[in-house]
């Protein structure tokens, strides 16, 4: 499902949430819900960070997987394109009129190279990693089968301990071969240090991200010493895009969460010591929930439980109230402490979800709001698209 432009038909309650002019009181819960001047001011901000350090913004898709999304971040913030981790994710953005697509991620099973192979063929840029050199020889029959191009990256695994090289003769091995593939370009390097964007401390990310910085910095000269130049050199997360934009090494970031927050993001310190999500960033998006029983004077039952959202990184915050706490959840029900009995049935609370990425995959919807009326009604477009 891509862009949604007529509602006819879709019942609210059990086809949509909400639908536009409701206000949020009607909104059906348990659902994510998008303050949409939080998320353009986000948006707006990431793209004048990028512009002033001179690189570019290509924003990650798999975190929203939605094409709405990702077409205001292009439109507000000046994104370049998107990146996604899934050949069908890159097939979404790219039917949805995304036209430059990178899959971050290696592809290898042959029908998903054949599939990716004929994305150019809907008007769309399509990048991928690579990090062995058996797979130059695969993706580039599949180019040449389908008379398109394939643009490839090298991946380096720079911290993260999961995909990529670790030295500069395996990049110069495979980025050479990837020059001399029919149907395929060298694109340049993808570096992306997962491992230390939820690190608490600003010092420590520092730290791990300038040993990654020297390891992409010697696998492009090494590059430009048998002739090659990278056209990307990308990675960059929320918790590092400022070592990457202002290393001299990157010139494409690829950040995510900014544009949401979730709670665990929000915990990270900024230069100051302030957590990210009261200054850097603001929270955009919450996971909207019904107090849905009280036959307990100090425990509020909520409709948001596991199947609504993902706790891999912890459990929601209550956002904007301290008198309240999401202490407990199991498959569809949220525990709230409400030692002040302040809750009563029908109330509703706004979560920030713990990690925004899988808890959006969850969910067919967002409701956007403005001024606490529904101005929009966005589809997850992506939502499930795991192959």
């Amino acid at each position: 499902m891509n862009k949604v432009t007529s509602f006819e038909g879709l019942e609210v309650g059990y086809d949509i949430p909400a639908l536009p002019g409701m206000t949020e009181a009607e909104i059906q819960t348990p659902c994510l819900v998008l303050d949409l001047d939080a998320l353009e001011r986000n948006i707006a901000k990431m793209g004048a960070i990028a512009a002033q350090m001179g690189v570019r913004h290509r924003v990650h898709g798999k975190m929203h997987k939605s094409v709405d999304v990702a077409l205001l971040q292009e439109r507000l913030g000046g994104a370049c394109g998107v990146c996604c981790q899934k050949v069908s994710e890159a097939e979404v953005f790219a039917r949805g009129g995304i036209k430059d697509v990178m899959v971050s991620n290696q592809v290898r099973d042959p029908m998903k190279i054949d599939r990716l192979a004929r994305i150019p063929k809907l008007g769309a840029r399509v990048i991928c990693c690579v990090d062995d050199l058996a797979n130059v020889a695969d993706l580039s029959a599949a180019a040449l089968r389908h008379g398109t191009r394939i643009e490839v990256l090298v991946e380096i695994d720079c911290g993260a301990g999961r995909c990529g090289v670790k030295t500069t003769p395996e990049v110069v091995a495979i980025a050479k071969a990837v020059d001399t593939a029919p149907g395929l370009r060298f694109a340049g390097l993808q570096a992306y240090q997962g491992a230390m964007q939820h690190m608490d401390l600003h010092a420590d990310r520092k730290a791990k991200i300038d040993i990654a910085v020297a390891q992409v910095a010697d696998a492009v000269a090494g590059l430009k010493a048998v002739g090659l130049a990278c056209d990307i050199v990308g990675g960059g997360g929320t918790g590092s895009y400022y070592f990457e934009g202002n290393s001299g090494v990157y010139n494409e970031l690829q950040c995510g969460s900014y544009v949401f927050m979730d709670a665990d993001y929000g915990r990270i310190l900024d230069k100051d010591g302030q957590r990210i999500d009261q200054g850097e960033w603001e929270n955009a998006l919450f996971l909207l929930t019904s107090v849905m029983s009280h036959a307990k004077p100090d425990k509020a039952i909520v409709d948001a439980g596991l199947k609504a959202q993902s706790v891999d990184s912890g459990l929601p915050v209550v956002f904007g109230r301290t008198d309240v706490k999401y202490v407990k959840c199991s498959d569809e029900h949220g525990v709230i402490d409400d030692p002040e009995g302040v809750l009563k049935v029908n109330d509703k609370l706004r979560l920030v979800p713990g990690h925004c990425d899988p808890t959006c995959n969850i969910h067919d919807w967002y409701v956007g709001l403005r001024g606490g009326v529904v101005e929009v009604v966005w589809p997850v477009s992506a939502r499930g698209k795991a192959y």
